[in-house]
């Protein structure tokens, strides 16, 4: 039993080391770019003990996603847990969000478009979410900073929308991340903000 116990936990601490040297990987140099051969001399061992834990690259990516999204969405949440209003929360997401951007080569993003299955899962946990993003415009409505007269339904769809096109048109071939970033969120934001919330918003950007 105690060998038992101490292979699971052999095998939990590998997955974790895999993630760990993977993803910084995958988002360094892109998807395509990096073998499972790669990953297994970065962490010094075989291909074939990597593949007893993921069967290929994809299923390694998925699970690295899901991870590290967690892991971020738990920094927000954190992070959010400290400030005492909505615009104060969206501040402090933008300058997360932009910090983590930007350790990403496009390249990356270009290579995602080639895994549907994870793309799929991508949709499937943004739609899972979207009451909570309907909770914060409604504590934005309340605190007065975001409009009460706007259908933030359609506002989510529009947010989806601009993201998919982003993507679809490899606008980040084109223009910094942060620059995309930067216009799809604020000018959106700039307009479901009151007079109370656009004054924050321009004295912060």
């Amino acid at each position: 039993m105690q060998e038992v116990k101490e292979t699971s936990a052999y095998r939990a601490s590998l997955k974790m080391r895999i993630l760990q040297t993977a993803m910084p990987l995958f988002t360094e140099h892109g998807i395509k770019a990096v073998k499972m051969d790669d990953i297994a001399t970065a962490l010094s061992i075989s291909k074939r003990t990597l593949y007893e834990i993921y069967d290929d690259k994809e299923s390694l990516l998925q699970e690295g996603i899901r991870f590290f999204q967690q892991k971020h969405r738990n920094r927000l949440e954190t992070a959010a847990s400290g400030k005492s209003n909505v615009m104060e929360i969206i501040l402090e997401m933008y300058r997360i969000n932009i910090e983590r951007i930007s350790r990403v080569n496009p390249v990356f993003y270009s290579d995602i478009e080639k895994y549907p299955r994870i793309l799929k899962s991508l949709d499937q946990d943004k739609e899972s979410r979207k009451q909570q993003f309907f909770n914060f415009m409604q504590r934005g409505v309340d605190e007065g900073y975001f409009r009460p007269d706007v259908n933030y339904n359609i506002v989510s769809f529009m947010f989806d929308a601009l993201g998919k096109y982003m993507m679809e048109m490899h606008l980040y071939e084109k223009y910094p991340i942060k620059e995309l970033y930067l216009n799809m969120l604020f000018v959106s934001l700039r307009g479901f903000c009151t007079t109370k919330g656009i004054e924050i918003l321009d004295k912060a950007i």
